[in-house]
């Protein structure tokens, strides 16, 4: 299994813009779709993109499509999700996900993955 590290929450207002990064280790990141759910307070942790091991296939929640952007570096290990026109209701403690695949497919749901990382609290503010 990959072991996953996220980097690049924090606070911003709405509107505005964040860029979160998480790093695999290990030498079969490229076997695995990945995958970015949230959770916000009181709520179920929800899908927000994910991409197929390839990055030739990606979807995206419909709260996030047209704002947010997955990619990912199999060279580098690393899979991204950049943010923008951020709204208060993206409020949440966002979490990379890793699941092995033995096809280029896009996985939805949490039970599909089984790595995640520690998560990063992402906060928006009206």
């Amino acid at each position: 299994q990959v072991q996953l590290v996220e980097s690049g929450g924090g606070l911003v207002q709405a509107g505005g813009s964040l860029r979160l990064s998480c790093a695999a280790s290990g030498r079969t990141f490229s076997s695995y779709a990945m995958g970015w759910f949230r959770q916000a307070p009181g709520k179920e942790r929800e899908f927000v993109a994910g991409i197929s091991r390839s990055g030739g296939k990606i979807y995206y929640a419909d709260s996030v499509k047209g704002r947010f952007t997955i990619s990912r570096d199999n060279a580098k290990n690393t899979v991204h999700l950049q943010m923008n026109s951020l709204k208060p209701e993206d409020t949440a403690v966002h979490y990379c996900a890793a699941g092995i695949v033995k096809t280029d497919s896009v996985y939805t749901k949490p039970d599909e993955y089984n790595c995640w990382g520690q998560g990063n609290q992402v906060t928006v503010n009206s």
